[in-house]
């Protein structure tokens, strides 16, 4: 448990909105915080996977014999006899082809696991993985994505949503934007790389895991391996980033595997280019926009279809017309997406997933659109704000998109902007500004929590929340004490532990508005039990909560964060170099629960949409789709040098839906910064980018 007796900010009852330092923060500064890979347990062994190095085929043998003889080597885990799993196991009750490992002798894509060496040091479990010698029948493979693949489909869970007739309305309209955009292959690079340790211990599964929800995995190895639920605990006390890609991992699965085939803890923890192949990414998408206005700019159509690409074991899809849905008002919508199975791991969610790589299309088309018909970008967003959910009519639970808009046009300058391109200069450099709007979806899910009344005048706040590096535990505990009409000081956390309940996991930016919905009611229910009670026994006295009848009974109504991102850039036609030099981001998202954090969150969004804009990419060999650049060597992320002067704010966004106000920042801020960059680069340069990564050699190629 933690408390927050060394917080200095803190000088009164009044808790969410005053900046207040991480109640873990000496703990990572000083090494003292444990993550998965570090925390010790008797007995352990460790596990090292090995991966498929064919596209496509069949496993025809395993050479156990000679590993096994291996100093240290323990055993040898593989299709022939791995423990059997449930093959309708998947997150949300969805069966999920990509956790069925070593289940046969199937090769669906390189990288797929096909056996696991176990040891008794890291050493040997790696020694004993690089010495495996595996021999495979191959099949004819397809990794060729492209916008024309004969194979792309509408998938029946992303179905055709549109109102209006969207071809009679661009016919009709005066201005047309009619241009495809392509977002590549991207990876979530998390600081900690993906670490599990699994073993039995008195009748129970016990993990120590790197995750995102540890009641949310717990219920997945359950199903998984044919167990009751409560005979799981899964614990995440410190989680070192996230973006999507730690739910149940591969080298979860193979160290349960491990455990219960060799009645001992095992711990498997990935390499880094490990990670990169193993834990999904972001995947590649085409993207064609069509928009239709009159000539005062105000939108009469939008046409927004995404092609994109999932594995052969699993269809997930990455739904690019997600910011189109809500963003714009218009007469007429149509929002499509076309999927193709291919020889490739299965992506995931990454930060904004759909609304990320849809609004760099999206927000380019619009900055077309404001070039086409001679109106400010801004001004032209302005016209186009709707009044009511675009598709649905339903009424907004909040929205200050507006407010975004010309709070952030006002600080950044955008008045003086002189609207021609390529005209600024700073000796070699070109300079050019650029922005575009952001959004993304809001709201709660059902939860549960407990508040415990301790003897010492203390409370003890007991959630299953993940705090994977955003600051979720200290903004929960400001939540608490301020429904609990107390200093934060009195608070305890316990968080990241499956016994302690059912709890959203932490994405799609509903964890802190899910956990302080249950630990507000939690703390209603409390106050209720300690009325006319003069003394707090030695065992406490607790109130409980669970959100699930409470959410249910919400009104129906449209529930987003917003944001506006603008940019400056500056752009060397002689190299290539594209130099960022200044952002600013305004976002309306809700109540802000701890601002210290919540700016952090908000500029790390920031810069990885600029590291979306100019670097990254997976890059594939084209034979047999091996990742090329999957490590940091190869696979470009904004380093310090590129990260300018970023500035994050927020204006009044109440949300009155939620009990406390709150909706969510960890990815509305990743969502319009990428569109943002480029159209700064159209203005520097008057050349568009409607390719990312916006590279030296794409830069020079184009002014070619």
């Amino acid at each position: 448990m933690t408390d927050l007796t060394d917080s200095p900010t803190r000088t009164s009852p009044g808790s969410i909105g005053t900046s207040t330092v991480r109640l873990e923060g000496r703990e990572k500064v000083t090494g003292a915080a444990r993550y998965a890979a570090d925390v010790p347990f008797e007995g352990l062994a460790h596990g090292s996977l090995v991966l498929a190095t064919v596209a496509h085929g069949r496993v025809r043998s395993v050479e156990v014999a000679p590993v096994l003889a291996m100093p240290g080597v323990i055993g040898v885990l593989h299709h022939g006899n791995a423990p059997r799993l449930n093959p309708d196991a998947g997150i949300f009750g969805m069966p999920d082809g990509t956790l069925q490992l070593l289940q046969d002798d199937r090769v669906p894509h390189v990288g797929r696991p096909v056996a696991l060496v176990v040891a008794e040091t890291l050493e040997q479990a790696r020694a004993g993985a690089d010495a495996l010698v595996v021999t495979y029948d191959e099949e004819p493979h397809d990794i060729a994505f492209s916008a024309d693949h004969p194979g792309l489909r509408s998938p029946a869970s992303a179905p055709v949503e549109a109102k209006g007739d969207v071809d009679a309305e661009i016919a009709a309209s005066p201005v047309v934007v009619d241009q495809w955009y392509a977002t590549p292959e991207e990876h979530h690079g998390s600081m900690e790389p993906h670490a599990s340790m699994a073993r039995w211990e008195n009748g129970r599964l016990e993990v120590v895991d790197s995750n995102q929800g540890s009641y949310l995995v717990s219920s997945v190895l359950a199903m998984l391996f044919h167990l009751d639920e409560g005979v799981v605990r899964v614990r995440a006390e410190h989680v070192g980033g996230g973006f999507g890609s730690k739910a149940v991992g591969p080298q979860l699965i193979t160290a349960v595997m491990a455990a219960t085939t060799f009645d001992r803890p095992v711990r498997v923890a990935l390499t880094r280019r490990q990670v990169f192949t193993l834990t999904g990414m972001r995947p590649a998408t085409r993207q064609h926009i069509r928009l239709g206005a009159d000539s005062a700019g105000r939108l009469r159509a939008v046409d927004h279809e995404t092609a994109t690409h999932t594995s052969t074991i699993h269809e997930y899809v990455e739904r690019g017309g997600e910011a189109t849905h809500a963003l714009y008002a218009a007469d007429a919508i149509r929002i499509s997406t076309k999927l193709v199975p291919v020889n490739l791991p299965t992506p995931t969610w990454m930060r904004a997933p759909g609304c990320a790589p849809g609004s760099f299309a999206l927000e380019s088309a619009m900055d077309e659109l404001a070039e086409a018909t001679g109106i400010d970008p801004v001004e032209l967003r302005l016209r186009n704000e709707p009044r009511v959910g675009p598709m649905t009519g339903l009424p907004f639970s909040s929205r200050n998109l507006v407010g975004c808009l010309t709070e952030g046009a006002r600080r950044f300058g955008w008045a003086d902007r002189d609207p021609r391109p390529g005209v600024r200069r700073d000796g070699r450099w070109l300079l050019g500004t650029g922005m575009a709007a952001g959004i993304y979806g809001a709201g709660s899910l059902p939860s549960t929590a407990a508040i415990r009344a301790d003897a010492d005048g203390g409370y003890t706040v007991s959630i299953a929340a993940a705090d994977i590096g955003t600051g979720a535990r200290t903004a929960l505990a400001l939540v608490a004490a301020e429904a609990l009409d107390v200093h934060p000081s009195a608070v305890r956390m316990e968080i990241a532990d499956s016994d302690l309940g059912q709890a959203w996991f932490a994405g799609g930016s509903r964890g802190t508005s899910s956990w302080s919905w249950a630990i507000t009611a939690a703390a209603a229910d409390l106050r209720d039990r300690l009325v006319g009670v003069d003394r707090i026994p030695a065992e406490g006295i607790t109130g409980r909560a669970d959100t699930a009848a409470q959410i249910a009974a919400l009104e129906q109504q449209e529930r987003y964060a917003h944001g506006a991102q603008f940019a400056e850039v500056a752009v060397d036609p002689l190299t290539g170099e594209v130099r960022v030099r200044r952002m600013l981001g305004i976002f309306a998202a809700g109540r802000i629960v701890n601002p210290l954090t919540a700016r952090s969150q908000l500029v790390g969004g920031m810069v990885m949409g600029l590291s979306m804009a100019l670097h990254e990419e997976g890059v594939r060999d084209g034979r047999q789709g091996r990742q090329v650049n999957g490590d940091f060597a190869g696979y470009h992320v904004a380093a310090h040098a590129d990260v300018p002067d970023i500035e994050a704010d927020w204006v009044d966004d109440h949300d009155p839906s939620h009990p406390s106000g709150i909706k969510g920042v960890g990815e509305v801020a990743i969502v319009g910064t990428a569109a943002a960059v480029a159209n700064a680069v159209w203005h520097a340069t008057g050349v568009r980018h409607r390719e990312l990564p916006i590279s030296v050699g794409r830069v020079l190629a184009h002014q070619a």
